[in-house]
């Protein structure tokens, strides 16, 4: 126990002396190397966080490898698996370009105003057969309406009691007089995307602004919840715009990151953007996981279409997944997700996260 209690004061040392890792351009990257430095406290630099994103192909299971040793580091081999339900679907006045439930959208998605107390309470209970840790209700909107606030504040302290699931709910912009009565009815985090990094942003939404959103997650530690914030990757960005990204949710602490995959859906401004590839995917995973050890990191929307067969190498970074269905757009059944975690040798758990602070 004393070399453990040991290790960790390094770490904590290392981390407030502030020691950067600073790969030189022409350097041989050793990932197992890094990964221990990271572990130990230690934090990239931008530049070289970068240099992750540009990790020749050959060298993918290298650099897989690192990220696994601090992924194991923390969450040892499990996975924690949440389930999406879409609480309030389309009617968004918001003119985000991604989104299929946007004003500027023409994609033939449903639209409906909040569910009722039965739908997502059965919801609830989908979730809980699923194995899923967190339900997470969603609802397309600038922000909640007071009609809003109440079926949620009515309906939370009902789920946990009937089911035992951890709550986090995307309701979009919140004051903080709302992210106050969320904790208080049972919320444990609040999903609320940066989606990308500050420069970008205004290329792909013009109705709200990224301080705007970050504001939001203000409120949300404010009033004591966790915070789950992520983005979108391929939608036009640098590679920069994601490094940035990345080491933007590292200062916020935010606790859970998933990590979404354009799904171009036809009929909305991005339906023409496609250039991802499965190994590229897996290399923004990783650098994820290098730049937030301790985080929660889940592959979100359109793992299935973007890492495609290599799926199953996308848990050696993140330690988390979505079970189902997303928002809009039909995931894999998740027979084939119990499969790859158990063909891994990982194992599902609902248990809190076992990640040791520093």
């Amino acid at each position: 126990m004393a070399t453990v209690d040991a290790t960790e004061k390094q770490a904590a040392d290392n981390l407030a002396a502030g020691k950067v890792i600073e790969i030189q351009a022409d350097e041989a990257i050793c990932f197992s190397e890094i990964a221990d430095r990271v572990v130990a406290g230690e934090v990239l630099s931008k530049s070289s966080a970068e240099r992750l994103l540009k990790t020749p192909d050959d060298q993918i299971l290298d650099l897989l490898a690192g990220a696994f040793k601090i992924r194991q580091k923390y969450f040892g081999k499990t996975v924690q698996l949440y389930f999406l339900m879409n609480a309030k679907s389309g009617l968004c006045p918001e003119d985000c370009s991604y989104c299929s439930q946007s004003k500027v959208s023409d994609a033939p998605v449903e639209k409906y105003n909040i569910l009722d107390r039965e739908s997502l309470l059965d919801g609830a209970r989908v979730a809980a057969e699923r194995q899923s840790k967190t339900y997470c209700m969603v609802i397309s909107a600038r922000g909640p309406n007071e009609r809003e606030m109440k079926a949620v504040e009515e309906i939370i302290p009902e789920i946990k009691e009937k089911y035992d699931l951890k709550i986090c709910a995307c309701l979009g912009l919140l004051s903080q007089e709302q992210a106050d009565r969320l904790k208080k009815c049972g919320v444990d985090r609040v999903n609320h995307n940066l989606n990308t990094s500050a420069d970008f942003y205004k290329s792909i939404c013009s109705t709200h602004s990224y301080e705007d959103r970050k504001d939001t997650l203000g409120a949300v530690r404010n009033a004591g919840m966790e915070i789950c914030s992520g983005g979108i990757v391929g939608m036009g960005e640098k590679n920069s715009d994601i490094v940035d990204m990345a080491f933007e949710l590292n200062e916020l602490k935010a606790e859970s990151i998933p990590v979404n995959f354009l799904n171009a859906i036809e009929g909305t401004p991005l339906q023409n953007i496609s250039y991802l590839t499965p190994n590229f995917c897996l290399k923004v995973l990783a650098m994820f996981r290098f730049v937030n050890p301790k985080s929660e990191i889940r592959i979100s929307g359109g793992r299935e279409i973007h890492l495609r067969s290599l799926q199953p190498l996308g848990l050696y970074a993140a330690n988390s997944m979505f079970v189902g269905d997303y928002l809009t757009t039909k995931g894999q059944p998740p027979e084939s997700d119990y499969r790859m975690i158990e063909d891994l040798g990982f194992e599902i758990t609902r248990e809190e996260e076992v990640a040791t602070t520093v």
